[in-house]
């Protein structure tokens, strides 16, 4: 049922339905915040993100495809694409910084106490070495596996079992 409505919603957001356009917005926001949340970690980002998705749904409703998913899931992955993008962005801003830095310093006051950073610290530098580069590619830098792949130079099944082991072992250390 929620497909048929959304499919529908967009049909005439197509058209240049702006009650439709709000009724999906209203119908599908929290679910797509909670993908950009979960993704940028940050609330801002994840506004902005949403924001521009809704933006890109709104003007290429009408390039949606009925064998391609549901409508739900291609608006997610919209959300997931541009929430990467701002990654990216915020990567390469960031890259001159860690050019800087040879450790894996992620001092963060905002988010965690000083103690818990020094244990995450800790924890992070007892993890191998392919482990903490795939971690912090992947939660630290926000890219996706297949740039950790592209980056590290390892097959995918490599990349995704470093990233399991060193977080069960994150886990562990932290724990403990």
């Amino acid at each position: 049922m929620e497909h048929e409505q959304h499919l529908a919603l967009l049909g005439a957001i197509a058209q240049g339905d702006k009650k439709a356009f709000s009724e999906l917005y209203q119908n599908t926001s929290k679910q797509l915040y909670a993908v950009s949340l979960k993704m940028l970690a940050r609330k801002e980002l994840a506004e902005e993100a949403l924001q521009e998705a809704y933006v890109r749904i709104w003007h290429n409703a009408s390039e949606y495809r009925v064998g391609k998913g549901t409508v739900l899931t291609w608006m997610i992955s919209i959300v997931r694409y541009r929430a990467l993008d701002i990654l990216r962005y915020n990567k390469i801003r960031k890259e001159d910084e860690l050019d800087e830095k040879e450790s894996f310093d992620l001092d963060a006051p905002d988010q965690i106490g000083d103690s818990e950073q020094l244990l995450l610290d800790k924890c992070l530098q007892q993890l191998d070495l392919q482990q903490r580069q795939a971690i912090y590619l992947a939660y630290f830098n926000g890219c996706s596996h297949q740039e950790v792949v592209k980056h590290l130079n390892n097959p995918l099944g490599t990349i995704k079992s470093w990233i399991r082991r060193g977080l069960t072992s994150l886990q562990s250390c932290l724990t403990s």
